[in-house]
């Protein structure tokens, strides 16, 4: 597990043992300078571990242990939107579980094609676990999840949880003797490839009106040449593709900070698709 600098590598063997290696010991979150976010730019040091031990895969935590994030065997960040939609599937595969997917508008619509693969009902939210939590309870969610690494079950306390997520995780590399890569390609063997993106960007608070009306005034009829099927103001703009592409445009709610993400077929599209949204936002 990896949190708010606190780090560990853990290595399976072939015996069924795990090496653990402490990689980070600073531990306070709030202390200036650290980033305790388990994402890309902050798991270098985990993802250089792993492929020094020759893991087969590298488990992080913030520092409160709600949020996770994951690396591959080759210490490849795999990304949340991916992390939520193999823990759906390990929930309804490996467990045999049955019961709704409660996913923010930021995370993979991935769950929408194992929802429907499954027979189970899938409901969408607003950005934030404040949203997430009631909607699972009220719906006996099996799990829920947004796109910050954070993820809830059921039958559990009714919020994020990232040590058992990485816990979870671990049984279906363990019950399907899949490497972590291995793991998406499986997933993607069954609801095809989907390449998630973000990027964050600083703005002037003056702005804000401005960025807005322009988003606002845009309404594009396609987006890279594909047909808008829907829009929707429900957490900043959000437009889906009839190929089931989907870009939105929103603000943090905590800071300046103007969000575009993508989600798509590729990698590559998925960075084209944010430029459009820069484009869109004027920033």
């Amino acid at each position: 597990m990896y949190g708010a600098g606190t780090g560990y590598l853990a290595r399976l063997l072939a015996g069924g043992t795990t090496e653990i290696f402490e990689i980070n010991s600073e531990r306070n979150p709030l202390f200036p300078g650290i980033r305790p976010e388990p994402i890309v730019p902050n798991l270098s040091r985990l993802s250089e571990a792993v492929k020094e031990k020759r893991a087969q895969v590298g488990l992080a935590t913030d520092g409160d242990a709600d949020r996770m994030g994951i690396v591959d065997e080759n210490g490849v960040f795999i990304t949340q939107l991916q992390v939520f939609a193999l823990l759906c599937l390990y929930l309804l595969e490996v467990r045999g579980e049955r019961g709704p997917l409660v996913k923010t508008l930021t995370t993979t619509s991935m769950t929408y094609r194992l929802g429907e693969i499954f027979d189970v009902p899938v409901y969408e939210t607003a950005v934030g676990f404040k949203y997430v939590a009631p909607l699972m309870t009220e719906k006996q969610a099996i799990i829920g999840g947004e796109e910050s690494g954070g993820y809830g079950f059921r039958n559990h306390v009714a919020e994020r949880d990232g040590i058992l997520a990485n816990l979870y995780f671990l049984d279906f590399m363990v019950k399907t003797g899949k490497k972590p890569s291995e793991l998406i390609e499986y997933l993607y063997n069954k609801v095809g490839p989907h390449h998630y993106r973000r990027v964050d960007i600083t703005y002037p608070e003056a702005e804000r009106r401005a960025i807005v009306d322009r988003v606002k005034n845009s309404q594009p009829e396609k987006i890279d040449n594909v047909r808008v099927v829907k829009a929707d103001t429900v957490d900043g703009f959000r437009f889906i593709l009839e190929d089931t592409t989907w870009l939105l445009i929103r603000f943090s709610g905590t800071e300046p900070l103007l969000r575009v993400y993508s989600e798509t077929d590729s990698p590559e599209r998925a960075e084209r698709l944010l430029e459009i949204g820069r484009e869109m936002a004027g920033v």
